[in-house]
């Protein structure tokens, strides 16, 4: 796993070189906690998701994703948004830069059991008022203030 770095709104940023779709997936459980996951790049609380590849829906992208990273299968039901912020850029340490390109989905979890990746340190279910003071990237706490609105629409931007 190559190393990471974020910028968002940052003028020192370097400029993105690549445009990479991918999926996430926001699953509230019955008591209103969000499956996070601490990703071990970053330390940073994240929804479970990933790239595409080659050969798969955006679907079954966030499918795959969220069983590597949780152990848990899950369906789509719906769709928060759609991200795709040029002031939200990452560097890899390869010289790859991305510009954000995240379709964030509803899902439910239908199987599976809860366990850690290669790519987390921990996955739990949260409440919102426990992430207030963790680290999350400013970009997932807006998905995440998306979903508390209970926008009608999806969110396009």
């Amino acid at each position: 796993m190559s190393n990471r770095r974020d910028y968002y709104r940052d003028p020192d940023a370097p400029k993105a070189n690549a445009l990479v779709p991918g999926g996430s997936a926001l699953i509230v459980d019955r008591t209103g906690a969000i499956l996070m996951q601490r990703r071990a790049d970053s330390g940073n609380w994240s929804l479970p998701g990933g790239t595409m590849e080659i050969g798969e829906t955006l679907e079954q992208c966030v499918v795959r994703d969220t069983k590597e990273e949780t152990g848990l299968d899950i369906e789509i039901t719906g769709l928060l948004g759609i991200y795709t912020d040029p002031e939200h850029v990452i560097a890899y340490s390869g010289g790859e830069v991305r510009q954000e390109f995240n379709v964030t989905s509803y899902a439910q979890v239908i199987g599976g059991e809860l366990a850690i990746s290669d790519e987390s340190t921990d996955v739990r279910f949260l409440r919102p008022e426990q992430l207030r003071d963790e680290p999350v990237h400013e970009t997932v706490r807006l998905r995440l203030r998306h979903h508390a609105e209970r926008r009608a629409q999806p969110y396009l931007g």
